[in-house]
């Protein structure tokens, strides 16, 4: 091989390839746009062979305070074939240690693990049973490449990815007797459509009601010009989707959709909708939707132990496994910032000031979150 790296500024293009390779919607133009508002940039990278592009990989930077200048990632990326996975994240962790001189590059590939998918009611054996086999294959490349497996992730690599080529009728038959009713009921309700928000006002509801299923829910929501930056700044590749009873919007997922995939990137549902189980016909409608489009998958995007992962888990026989978040030091000062790498990532999603506490003192900041983890658990004994 004889690989060149060079970055593509053109928007056009760049989804193109992205596209053409079957590339993540978290690897589109307007991804790397929307979190470069937000202290990231973005440079877009293209691995070639000759003139035959073998790889790309979207890689966001985020600004670190001296002497660690900046923490490079890529989110669901790169794209490459199995064959070429390792020599493109070498060529792209080199190129990227040439032009920026990050710390670090972390990755957290759309690459499904070997022995996924899972077979439902037996995952957490199937996980630790291919793990601990180890890597091999182009897994073993990854590793060969410099990339170490880090159980600090972002995105969540254990999912749920439905095949939407197939047929509906055979979509219907993986989800349980209940969610199948349900969807069939929500489909049947009075006064009941389903279809993409484009009216303002409606979006001002659905924000309402993503805040209010996050107080339910007890988790984190970006501010509302975050979410009409995504609008924005991804175009007809956004696609929010809602189910209305009359007027009044009372369910909503919004996905990012690139070529192949579909991604959720938020849900919510309103009293009312969960009274008229209009979040089961909104999936259905949301798989149906993006499967017209010519879209292969579609991704629910992170399972973990609560009661949202469960209504996920009804819509599929199995469960998915990505390979999570792989590592890669660029600097001699790598092993002093990875004390701090936990609170960091962490960090990176509430703002800066809390990434400068973490690299100012890395033994504090991790003593801190040892003492927390440790805390969370003597309450939870408490409770029990």
């Amino acid at each position: 091989m004889s690989l060149s790296v060079t970055s593509c500024h053109d928007k056009t293009e760049w989804d193109a390839l992205v596209d053409a390779a079957g590339g993540h919607p978290l690897q589109l133009w307007g991804w790397g746009e929307l979190k470069s508002r937000y202290e990231w940039s973005a440079d877009r990278v293209v691995v070639r062979d000759g003139d035959t592009v073998i790889g790309s990989a979207q890689v966001l930077l985020r600004r670190l305070p001296a002497p660690f200048r900046s923490l490079a990632y890529v989110p669901r990326g790169p794209q490459a074939k199995p064959q070429h996975r390792g020599a493109v994240l070498r060529a792209v962790s080199d190129y990227i240690k040439g032009e920026h001189k990050p710390i670090a590059i972390t990755i957290e590939p759309d690459w499904a693990e070997p022995f996924s998918p899972l077979p439902k009611g037996e995952v957490d054996e199937a996980i630790a049973a291919g793990r601990a086999a180890g890597p091999s294959g182009w897994l073993a490349d990854v590793q060969a490449a410099g990339f170490e497996r880090s159980d600090n992730t972002g995105l969540i690599p254990r999912t749920l990815i439905v095949d939407v080529t197939r047929d509906e009728d055979t979509i219907l038959k993986e989800l349980s007797s209940t969610t199948r009713q349900n969807v069939r009921k929500s489909f049947r309700a009075e006064n009941v459509r389903f279809g993409e928000v484009t009216d303002e006002a409606d979006l001002l509801k659905i924000l309402e009601i993503n805040r209010e299923t996050a107080r339910r829910a007890e988790f984190a929501v970006h501010d509302d010009d975050y979410h009409r930056g995504i609008r924005d700044l991804m175009g007809p590749q956004s696609q929010l989707l809602a189910a209305w009873e009359g007027d009044e919007p009372v369910a909503f997922v919004w996905l990012v959709v690139s070529g192949t995939t579909a991604f959720e990137l938020y849900g919510g549902v309103s009293p009312r909708g969960m009274k008229l189980r209009l979040n089961y016909g909104l999936k259905f409608h949301a798989m149906k939707y993006v499967k017209a489009q010519g879209v292969e998958r579609y991704d629910f995007n992170g399972l973990l132990n609560d009661g949202i992962s469960d209504f996920k888990r009804q819509f599929a026989k199995h469960e998915d496994l990505l390979i999570g978040t792989w590592d890669k030091p660029l600097s001699p000062m790598y092993p002093a910032f990875a004390k701090a790498l936990p609170m960091v990532r962490s960090g990176l999603k509430r703002g800066l000031p809390t990434v400068k506490k973490a690299v100012r003192d890395p033994l504090g900041t991790a003593a801190h979150a040892k003492e927390a983890v440790q805390a969370k658990v003597r309450e939870r004994r408490t409770q029990d």
